[in-house]
């Protein structure tokens, strides 16, 4: 890769890093599944009026929508509202790359080869010491919530690898269309019209900046970038650089907010980063059914609009 490519791609796993820290601060002026729907509804309009009509077919749009957008995104930031910290769940959320491996075998019949296994292994690993780490650090509650999130977003990435959309960006952005009633809807009913129109009232530039941030800055100019460097190089090439993000994620969280880190972190850290490396850019199975060529940006594009990173499975197998 070209060093300006390169940079740009660390550009990219350091803006998805610190958007974990944005989003624990963006949940002091908004209830979970407020902020959730604020986010995607910033996302979405105007973009929508300029991509087009949707080129994929609208149950595969839907479907993501809501694995990923009232799912994921929902579980993610509950969990986070329930105590879990900023920098742990940046870390806690790169299983996704597992659940993306187990889920691809079963529905999409890809073998994984013994060194994904492996990683698979070491990644789950890696889980347990976080979990350990997580029970005398914040509230289980909190931890498991993220973790689904993590299946959940599994979930989208084999529904993004099936849908397989011509146009990643234009999928996206009316992916990002589905979830907004739903969760504001989520929002009215389990958080109360109250808590919700008191945080609305209540919005001043610090709540502005991090709907701003997380809608367009984490997903619209994340994605696009990230987008732009997988048509230009190899997903293989790019892949690795999502690794970078739960480093992002912790160093941030520290520094801004004041999370420590402790030494059972930094082992649940180097295990799942291996993990997740080892599971993610290890060489197919010969035999497989992969969808490497037809998925690949689509791939990224689901990842982009996470909370965080791409996963490296996704942009590598590719498989958000």
């Amino acid at each position: 890769m070209r060093p300006v490519h390169t940079a740009l791609a660390v550009l990219v796993a350091a803006v998805w890093g610190f958007n974990f820290v944005v989003i624990e601060i963006g949940l002091g002026h908004f209830p979970p599944l407020l902020l959730s729907a604020l986010r995607f509804l910033v996302a979405a309009l105007p973009a929508v009026f300029f991509v087009g009509r949707p080129k994929t077919a609208w149950k595969w749009i839907i479907a993501v929508g809501v694995a990923l957008g009232v799912a994921k995104f929902g579980l993610l930031f509950t969990g986070m509202a329930a105590g879990m910290p900023a920098g742990l769940s940046s870390l806690v959320l790169q299983v996704q790359s597992v659940f993306t491996a187990v889920l691809a075998s079963l529905v999409l019949r890809e073998r994984p080869g013994p060194v994904r296994v492996a990683g698979m292994a070491v990644a789950l690993a890696g889980i347990a010491v976080a979990a350990v780490d997580g029970g005398t650090s914040g509230p289980v509650l909190g931890f498991t919530l993220v973790v689904a999130a993590a299946a959940c977003w599994g979930v989208s990435n084999v529904l993004t690898r099936k849908a397989s959309p011509p146009d990643a960006l234009n999928f996206m952005v009316w992916v990002c269309t589905v979830p907004v009633l739903p969760l504001f809807a989520l929002s009215l009913l389990l958080e109360g019209p109250e808590r919700d129109l008191a945080a609305l009232r209540g919005l001043d530039w610090s709540g502005v900046a991090v709907i701003a941030y997380v809608a367009w800055v984490s997903t619209v100019f994340g994605f696009g970038a990230w987008n732009h460097l997988l048509k230009r190089y190899p997903a293989s090439s790019v892949a690795p650089f999502s690794l970078l993000v739960p480093v992002f994620g912790m160093s941030s969280a520290a520094l801004v907010l004041g999370e420590g880190i402790s030494g059972l972190r930094w082992v649940a850290a180097l295990l799942l980063v291996g993990g997740v490396g080892m599971t993610s850019l290890a060489p197919a199975r010969p035999g497989s059914r992969t969808k490497e060529a037809e998925g690949g940006s689509a791939a990224g594009a689901a990842a982009a609009v996470s909370a965080g990173s791409p996963p490296a499975a996704a942009a590598a197998s590719p498989a958000p």
